[in-house]
């Protein structure tokens, strides 16, 4: 096989083209919570309703995920850049996020987010640790619609988070 070099340059522009909702992946572990912005997530099947995330392998919330094997995915409106920038700061203790972010929680006892547009519940089916995230796979087991509308996407946020 031929060696080919990587054009750096070249890989971050076009790995920053693809486009990216904004989510808030909420865990529970015991009476803990925990919750942060999700940006590498899409649909993985109908039948049965998959959803594909990928999370920071050196991440609290990735060990949570491998030990409950559970997850929820808020769906964020157009509108909530401030709410998901609150779940990218750094936090002082598990859960601290959820200070300024009302909650519930969902039949598989997971948080769900009063001012999301709603959310989706899933247990894990799958996972690849490769490189520095985990691709999880998630089956949704719930579903709960606040409302509807237009869902938050990275780009006119003017963040970065790929390449």
């Amino acid at each position: 096989m031929a060696e080919v070099s990587l054009d750096a340059a070249a890989k971050k522009t076009l790995l920053r083209k693809i486009p990216h909702g904004v989510f808030i992946c909420g865990v529970a572990e015991g009476e803990e919570v925990n919750g942060f912005t999700a940006s590498w997530v899409t649909q993985g099947s109908f039948e049965p309703p998959l959803v594909v995330m990928a999370v920071r392998a050196d991440s609290t919330s990735n060990g949570v995920i491998q030990r409950t094997a559970r997850f929820s995915l808020n769906v964020l409106a157009a509108d909530q850049k401030d709410l998901a920038a609150v779940f990218f700061k750094p936090q002082k203790a598990l859960g601290g996020r959820f200070d300024a972010a009302p909650f519930q929680l969902g039949a598989l006892g997971l948080p769900i987010l009063d001012d999301a547009l709603g959310a989706v519940e899933c247990e894990l089916v799958g996972q690849v640790a490769v490189g520095d995230h985990t691709v999880f796979v998630g089956e949704v087991k719930s579903a709960v619609l606040h409302r509807d509308g237009a869902a938050l996407e990275l780009g006119p946020t003017g963040w970065q988070y790929g390449g």
